[in-house]
């Protein structure tokens, strides 16, 4: 049988994270309250946010940047994971959904390697290029509105030192980009047909981008990984 046709079930996904998930208690009460919020589909699972603590271990980041902060539960994967002089730039328009991670963050000690910045992330990575930081950052997730994903992934290219990673979430779009149909009605009132249009662009538009390397995986909604050449 080819590998491709395993069939992930519930029961089998459920024994995934019961072998190889080390969420703490902190990260999984955060994920806990989030789930109650009517727009908790936007959050990522424990196993993704695991495998991008990972990264940014194995990387030795010191700084990342993340556009699409949502309650936090990525920030706090990412900042755990850095070390107690890094910072990871926490980006969203909803100071509110901030507000909810924020106790977490303070709880589990990290809260001053979160710069929480309100406002565009466009506009806060033009301060931040401006300020004389492009070509320092070691990590960047993109996890925000799809709309801009291309602006976002070359500003993020901006960011990134040789050698750093960008993790491109949603590049699947819960299976719409290959055929819009799949959608259900909460989920096509939540995606349109331009963002659908956006992330097939990105997706091809990445696999031909010779400055990076790069790997599409079936994580979540599709995680693509961009290290910068």
């Amino acid at each position: 049988m080819d590998k491709s046709e395993i069939r992930f079930t519930k029961e089998l996904y459920d024994y995934i994270l019961s072998v190889s998930l080390r969420e703490s208690d902190v990260l999984r009460r955060l994920r806990e309250e989030t789930d109650s919020d009517p727009n908790a589909i936007m959050q990522i699972p424990p196993e993704q946010g695991q495998f991008m603590a990972f990264l940014v271990r194995a990387l030795g980041a010191r700084k990342a940047i993340e556009i699409g902060t949502y309650t936090g539960y990525s920030a706090l994967c990412v900042a755990l994971a850095l070390p107690k002089d890094g910072v990871v730039v926490a980006c969203d328009v909803n100071d509110a959904w901030a507000n909810i991670g924020k106790k977490y963050w303070k709880e589990a000690g990290v809260a001053d390697r979160i710069d929480f910045r309100l406002g565009p992330a466009l506009n806060t990575i033009e301060t931040l290029i401006a300020s004389g930081q492009a070509g320092t950052f070691d990590f960047a997730f993109i996890d925000a509105d799809k709309g801009n994903y291309i602006r976002y992934y070359e500003a993020s290219l901006s960011l990134l030192r040789p050698g750093g990673i960008i993790a491109i979430d949603n590049v699947l779009l819960f299976g719409s980009v290959l055929d819009p149909n799949v959608l259900d009605a909460d989920l096509r009132s939540r995606i349109t047909d331009a963002d659908i249009s956006v992330l097939r662009e990105l997706n091809e538009k990445i696999v031909k981008d010779s400055r990076v390397d790069m790997s599409m995986l079936p994580v979540a909604d599709g995680l693509t990984l961009v290290r910068k050449l």
